[in-house]
């Protein structure tokens, strides 16, 4: 007996674009209420701050099965030089679990989503 869901991509059983937009901005929000992560933001417009935002919508989106289109730079380019350490990483997976949380998805979705952020982390965290 099948619920269908084993064909479903993961933006589809995730609920699409408005839950991973609904994510990433709680994630987004919960890295800009950590000190650690402040010089992140030092030094931008609003206007690069929410070219940020959608770009990592989008990526998701794309990477989860979805309609989007991503047509930011690879994340070896977008993360070389800021420094980003091994305990960042973790944060930003602590924050992304909870951002999840907070949405309800479901373990299986959430797993895969963290997926995502796993496959790329040696192209972006650069310090142990």
């Amino acid at each position: 007996m099948s619920s269908g869901t084993e064909s479903k991509t993961l933006y589809q059983r995730l609920g699409g674009y408005d839950v991973i937009a609904g994510v990433i901005d709680e994630l987004l929000s919960r890295l800009r209420g950590d000190p650690r992560f402040a010089r992140f933001g030092m030094g931008r417009s609003v206007d690069s701050h929410q070219r940020a935002r959608q770009l990592l919508v989008d990526q998701m989106c794309a990477l989860a099965g979805g309609p989007c289109v991503y047509i930011g730079r690879d994340m070896k380019t977008s993360h070389t030089g800021l420094g980003i350490t091994e305990a960042e990483g973790q944060a930003n997976m602590e924050y992304t679990t909870a951002a999840l949380e907070k949405f309800g998805v479901g373990p299986r979705e959430k797993a895969e989503f963290l997926g995502i952020f796993q496959k790329y982390k040696g192209e972006i965290v650069e310090k142990a």
